[in-house]
């Protein structure tokens, strides 16, 4: 028989971890910091611009394409690298991926010419997609019963990536210079890769079919999967309020009464990023099959936390910024720790339903549930800006309770989590 699309997307469920391969503690906190550590190349660049901009000599209109090729990269990664952890062997993949990635920082690093400089940063965003290949892997260890707790726990260390990306990339180029940064991660990469060799079980997955059957099977997930359709269209909705957030947050805090510079901004990023500490705390809940009513919280937290902000921020309620600039830089790292921890509760419980369907379009799965909220994100980034350009802070905070509403509206309707 020919593969059609329909039987690429299935096949026989792999089976249970043996005890050999099972997902041990040390193996996750690595798992987590690996992935946490990959991340950190997609948004380092966004408070790097200037400097890289600066020296090589990039026009205004065209420096911001540093922070935007990681992504664009990664996204391309999403489609055409991670459908390979369904075909190919999996140790292997990661660790050629992560190894291309490394070479490509160092010559982002090393890069005088601009072109040559933007060519490796989109390349290196492309190697960034093995953090979707660890993922699943990470998944494929743990037995049924304990997915949810490993997925949160290794999406925590992804998280946390992302969140403490901006402030370390600041403060390792206000110190030592922007490609010092490209250099550490190239060599942090180099590192993990070597690691995941010594360390990641042998996984061949059961596939028999060509690439380009594997890749056109991407359509049939999408238009027949009712699981990841909701749970990546909910990622997608709260990843906009998110990027809708921490957009615009830099342009808020550089004005009166709070008046920070770059490092003030890192602080409260690193601050911020408190509210991922309930990434496990929501897998356990999605394994003791609460994760309907852990989202409905996670969406109301998040709204609570958007009209704290607006408070804060926008003077709400008749609240005064001037007048207690202290409780209003506190309140407003409160609501970003609350935002925070709202996306990620959506986020690890998404990603445990996707882990709990087809081991055999596991990565698949993982690429179009993690691409599709990369969509989301860069929506509410484009919108923020036009919401501050309009409205300023109550505009970017409408933005935000727009995202969220709708993702607490689609599942307050859907019958299942």
């Amino acid at each position: 028989m020919i593969p059609t699309a329909e039987t690429t997307a299935r096949v026989a469920p792999a089976p249970e971890p043996d005890g050999a391969h099972t997902l041990t503690v040390p193996m996750t906190v690595f798992f987590a910091t690996a992935v946490g550590v990959m991340v950190m190349n997609l948004f380092a660049a966004q408070t790097l611009t200037g400097a890289i901009g600066l020296s090589l000599h990039l026009a205004p209109q065209y420096a911001g394409l540093a922070a935007m090729l990681p992504q664009l990269g990664y996204a391309i990664g999403l489609v055409l690298l991670v459908p390979l952890c369904d075909l190919l062997e999996n140790r292997r993949l990661i660790v050629y991926t992560l190894a291309c990635g490394a070479a490509f920082l160092a010559i982002a690093m090393l890069a005088e010419s601009r072109v040559l400089f933007l060519v490796a940063v989109l390349l290196a965003g492309v190697a960034s997609s093995a953090i979707q290949m660890l993922v699943p892997m990470a998944a494929s260890m743990a037995p049924e019963s304990h997915r949810g707790r490993a997925v949160g726990n290794v999406m925590s260390g992804l998280m946390l990536g992302i969140l403490l990306s901006r402030p370390a990339a600041s403060l390792i180029a206000g110190t030592v210079g922007w490609r010092a940064f490209y250099g550490l991660a190239a060599l942090t990469d180099a590192l993990v890769a070597v690691v995941l060799y010594l360390k990641l079980p042998m996984r061949t997955p059961g596939n028999q079919t060509s690439y380009s059957a594997l890749l056109y099977s991407l359509w049939t997930l999408v238009r027949t999967e009712r699981v990841l359709q909701r749970n990546a269209a909910s990622a997608a909705l709260v990843m906009g309020a998110f990027s809708a957030f921490w957009t615009a947050i830099g342009l808020r805090l550089v004005q009166p009464p709070f008046s920070f510079g770059m490092d003030g901004i890192a602080l409260f990023a690193l601050a911020g990023a408190a509210g991922a500490i309930v990434t496990p705390l929501a897998g356990r809940a999605g394994d003791r099959g609460w994760s309907r009513k852990m989202l409905s919280a996670g969406h109301l937290t998040m709204l609570v936390a958007l009209a704290v902000i607006g408070v804060a921020g926008a003077g709400w309620a008749g609240f005064s910024a001037q007048a207690h600039p202290v409780m209003a830089i506190a309140t407003l790292v409160l609501g970003a720790a609350a935002l925070d921890a709202g996306v990620v509760t959506d986020q690890t419980l998404g990603r445990r339903a996707i882990n709990l369907m087809d081991p055999a379009a596991r990565g698949r799965l993982n690429g179009l549930f993690v691409g599709t909220f990369f969509v989301g994100g860069a929506v509410g980034a484009a919108l923020s800006g036009a919401a501050w350009a309009m409205a300023g802070w109550t505009g970017v905070c409408a933005v935000g309770f727009a995202f969220t509403g709708f993702a607490f509206a689609l599942r307050i309707t859907s019958r299942s989590p």
